[in-house]
């Protein structure tokens, strides 16, 4: 059961991960970004998200502990 709850955990993290990049990318495109700029944006996004969770998850994980 715990093996599920960290797999669905991790996907519903990247999905959130994912639309957050895209509203970026499409974000940036609207304001007349070029497309390598746009994608540059939509990284930066998706990294920000990923690396949020992660320190997240790290402070769960020591206050849990």
């Amino acid at each position: 059961m715990p093996v599920a709850v960290v797999l669905l955990t991790t996907a519903l993290v990247l999905v959130v991960a994912l639309l957050a990049a895209v509203g970026a990318g499409k974000l940036a495109r609207l304001d007349g970004a070029s497309y390598p700029a746009a994608l540059k944006q939509a990284a930066a996004a998706f990294t920000a998200v990923i690396t949020l969770a992660a320190a997240v998850t790290a402070a769960l994980a020591a206050v849990c502990s």
